[in-house]
């Protein structure tokens, strides 16, 4: 894709393809910036990840530090039950999240053409959840019942024990959890209709009939740099999450 745009639109379709651009047509990414206006629709994508990535590092946490410590009653249903959801095709679900954010429950808002209908279906992440609990079950029993004789309470723990010791596996929740909005086409797509509140991958489907394929290819090119740099900054706290959220025996 990086030397497709630089390429002219002729030398895109010609046949047989080549390689190397014979013309460099570095301009082709400003004018896909001006064009495909990527400032408004970069802005948009990362509000709706960085929020998804909030709400979904909160509620997961205290529900995974709820399972692994506090054990409630029907603690395991409840874990086999959000286990279960990981079965489910994630197509199979989008009629039923899409009809719960046209008429959101008790409140009766419609969320379509907001952050929100990204925001709320990011929180229910089982995978997710069920990682940050298999870590906090390997925290040390010892250290979190030192912390109780010193009259530390289950929030108090939470905060100055577990949650100091489970950077790595947060790391790699948090990159997770971004990566999966920023790369979402089909969610973003049902429910914005706007195109200046669409994220970047469904407004590059929406302006693609008025854009040359250079400045297209362009676009796609700048929207992949930020999960790119992502990756390689935190390459080594994801390899590292990842080995100590892994589950033994």
């Amino acid at each position: 894709m990086v030397t497709g745009a630089l390429k002219s639109s002729d030398e895109l379709v010609r046949t047989p393809p080549t390689l190397v651009p014979e013309h460099f047509h570095p301009e082709n990414y400003r004018d896909a910036w001006g064009t495909l206006s990527l400032t408004t629709h970069l802005a948009n994508t990362a509000i709706q990840a960085v929020g998804a990535w909030v709400l979904q590092i909160v509620f997961c946490t205290l529900a995974a530090y709820a399972l692994s410590r506090l054990r409630p009653a029907f603690g395991k249903v409840i874990l086999g039950g959000i286990l279960a959801t990981l079965m489910v095709p994630a197509s199979a679900l989008l009629v039923p999240k899409y009809l719960t954010v046209v008429d959101v429950p008790l409140v009766h808002v419609n969320l379509l053409n907001s952050p929100l209908a990204i925001w709320l279906p990011a929180v229910a992440n089982a995978f997710n959840l069920y990682l940050l609990k298999r870590f906090f079950d390997q925290i040390p029993t010892e250290l979190l019942e030192s912390a109780e004789i010193d009259g530390a309470g289950p929030v108090r723990r939470l905060w100055h024990v577990v949650l100091p010791m489970s950077r790595p596996v947060l790391g790699v929740v948090s990159i997770f959890a971004v990566v999966a909005v920023w790369q979402d086409f089909l969610w973003p797509l049902l429910v914005f209709s706007d195109t200046n509140k669409s994220p970047i991958s469904v407004a590059l489907v929406q302006l693609s009939s008025d854009a040359p394929v250079s400045q297209l290819i362009a676009a796609m090119v700048i929207a992949s740099v930020p999960m790119i740099a992502l990756f390689l900054v935190f390459q080594r706290h994801i390899i590292a999450g990842i080995g100590a959220g892994s589950l033994k025996g």
